[in-house]
């Protein structure tokens, strides 16, 4: 099962502006910092020292050279700034990367609190890109998955919810012309083996993904009372200062479709528990080793919340940063 926010696949190299990133995604080197600069300078854009980026990223087991080779390619895919102070050099979140990260933000925390009400409607997206058009079709897949979206045929992508118009905005931009949207009820076919729209998701993978998540983190949710100091940057995606709880959420499915006891709450509720319990030691400790290769330590670190997340922050506050 393909991870829904493939950092690759939304930031392909030859893209030429950056499309939505994941704070959590992945394993990759690339995910794991962006995940680290969203968590610790998404409001403010603050500039970190490259070296303590790769100080960071080794927590989470990234060597030095994978490291360096993430941040270039992040900065030449437009998800980072580089600058110099001296003989350092920084890197900060792009204004545009920094706003699609709390939207998306915002909407994961929105989206799993199982409030949605559902009309049994679906959204369709239906795209048609020639072959010579890959870069292009990678990145509005990304986008598309990133919304919540499968694909349910190679061209065809469907959700169970509305599209909000500033994401209608972002398809148009991506594929001009080459994509139509529309929203209705499925109309079943008295025909055997017709394929079910929510045969787009993998619902057992998703499950299992669920039940690993609870079995991994709830350990942990326990002894937070006691995190303090450089273990406390230990929470996500294996380890280091790079993340609190760095599993994704899967995209909210309307619960009339999924078996009962579906496990979507507990998972969100243990998140919140691990991701702002770990908020504060962790910024300290972000703090700290930022402090090793920077004289002052640059204001603007600080650590985000699941409140954070779900307000967001507004698009001309992501440039807050010193141009």
């Amino acid at each position: 099962m393909p991870s829904p926010f493939d950092i690759e696949e939304i930031y392909p190299d030859e893209a030429p502006t950056p499309r939505l990133p994941r704070r959590q995604a992945g394993t990759s080197p690339q995910s794991v910092a962006v995940t680290l600069l969203a968590d610790y300078t998404l409001r403010t854009r603050a500039p970190l020292p490259s070296a303590a980026i790769v100080e960071l990223l080794a927590e989470t087991g990234v060597t030095s050279a994978g490291a360096r080779t993430a941040i270039s390619r992040l900065a030449r895919r437009g998800v980072l700034e580089g600058s110099r102070q001296g003989r350092n050099s920084f890197y900060r979140l792009s204004r545009g990367a920094a706003a699609d990260l709390s939207a998306g933000g915002s909407w994961i925390v929105a989206s799993t609190a199982d409030t949605q009400a559902w009309d049994g409607c679906w959204t369709v997206v239906a795209f048609s890109l020639p072959q010579d058009r890959g870069t292009q079709r990678r990145a509005l897949r990304g986008q598309l998955r990133w919304l919540g979206f499968a694909p349910l045929y190679d061209g065809l992508w469907i959700s169970p919810y509305e599209l909000a118009e500033p994401a209608r905005s972002r398809l148009a931009q991506l594929a001009p012309g080459a994509v139509t949207v529309f929203r209705g009820r499925q109309d079943a076919l008295d025909v055997t083996g017709q394929r079910a729209p929510v045969d787009a998701w993998d619902i057992a993978a998703i499950s299992a993904q669920y039940e690993d998540f609870l079995r991994r983190w709830t350990p942990l949710a326990s002894r937070l009372e006691s995190v303090d100091g450089p273990a406390a940057g230990g929470g996500g995606g294996g380890g280091g200062g790079g993340g609190r709880g760095g599993d994704t959420f899967h995209p909210p499915l309307p619960l009339p479709l999924l078996s009962s006891g579906w496990l979507r709450r507990p998972a969100r509720d243990l998140f919140t528990a691990v991701y702002d319990g770990l908020a504060e030691p962790a910024q300290r400790h972000v703090r700290a080793v930022v402090a090793r290769f920077a004289d002052p330590v640059p204001p603007g670190i600080q650590a985000h919340t699941t409140a954070d997340m779900l307000a967001g922050v507004r698009e001309d506050a992501c440039g807050a940063g010193p141009d």
